[in-house]
């Protein structure tokens, strides 16, 4: 299953990767807003409470997770934004020079 997800991931494009990450991370922190709204207004039991503060902590450490990917992928994108900048300037200064260069001749 993994293998499958990997290579799913492989033909989808840094930015939607980035965007389908911050729906995930947005979803799991509304869902952790809730849980704690939940513990503060509701009078729960101590097995409840446990049980709530427990699935919590989980959605706390999936948005670390998630945030962790973020950061990698958005470091992945920025290094790609650079290298298609050098590129594109790389292109223009051949460009100018040819130009120039027939125009000289």
């Amino acid at each position: 299953m993994s293998k499958l997800k990997d290579k799913r991931r492989e033909k989808t494009s840094v930015a939607s990767e980035i965007d389908r990450l911050e729906e995930r991370r947005t979803r799991c922190h509304d869902n952790l807003e809730r849980a704690e709204f939940k513990s503060r207004k509701e009078q729960l039991s101590e097995r409840e409470r446990q049980e709530l503060e427990d699935e919590m902590g989980i959605m706390n450490e999936r948005v670390q997770k998630l945030d962790k990917e973020l950061k990698t992928l958005r470091g992945e994108n920025r290094r790609n934004m650079v290298l298609s900048v050098a590129l594109l300037a790389i292109s223009a200064l051949v460009y100018y020079m040819f130009v120039y260069m027939e125009e000289d001749s």
